[in-house]
């Protein structure tokens, strides 16, 4: 069978492992020898590898002459990682500050005021918090194979969010236990009224 080929991110840690391993400073041409041969990285697509590498901070380079050089450490690499989780954590604290914004939200729609402006609009933030997930989940994959042990913290953070929109979505359901209880509305009336899609469910 055909052999399967690097994905774009195996060929940029296999690109940093030039540096960490040599320590040493490197024009692209050198990179485009070393790269196929050591690290079976195509040299067609050494360039832009590198030029991606160099867009996230991660490669240094710099002009001399008329030549540009090409260099990265690991004491760089780990900064730049503590950077990202800062980042990360971020984001993920003030994702937690409007679970728990639109948690409270929830509380008061149970006593029973019909406010359909309000409950579209809160599913509408709740969407929005769910593809913010997506995207930090996305982001979170892209480093994996940088750093295992902040990968493993950032998944367990992630867990904590997931548990917490699962709840929120089980207020939802709760709500609509209800309103079928005391108004006598069907389900479907329900979902209608309020913009619940048909497909609204936990988490998985």
């Amino acid at each position: 069978s055909k052999k399967k080929g690097l994905s774009f991110e195996e060929k940029r840690v296999r690109m940093m492992e030039i540096f960490f391993e040599t320590k040493d400073v490197f024009q692209l041409k050198d990179i485009e020898k070393i790269a196929p041969k050591e690290k079976g990285i195509t040299s067609m697509s050494v360039k832009e590898i590198l030029q991606s590498l160099v867009d996230d901070g991660m490669v240094d380079t710099d002009r001399i002459g008329t030549s540009n050089y090409f260099w990265a450490f690991p004491s760089k690499a780990l900064h730049a990682r503590k950077r990202k989780l800062e980042e990360l954590e971020s984001q993920f604290a003030e994702s937690s500050q409007k679970k728990e914004a639109l948690q409270k939200s929830i509380e008061k729609a149970k006593t029973g005021r019909e406010d359909t402006a309000e409950r579209a609009a809160l599913m509408e933030e709740l969407a929005a918090l769910r593809q913010k997930k997506e995207q930090l989940k996305a982001e979170i994959d892209k480093y994996r194979e940088c750093d295992p042990d902040v990968i493993e913290e950032m998944r367990q953070k992630n867990k904590v969010a997931k548990e917490a929109a699962n709840r929120w979505t089980d207020n939802i359901f709760s709500i609509k236990s209800w309103a079928k209880c005391k108004f006598g509305f069907e389900e479907s009336r329900i979902d209608k009224s309020f913009g619940i899609p048909e497909d609204f469910d936990y988490i998985d």
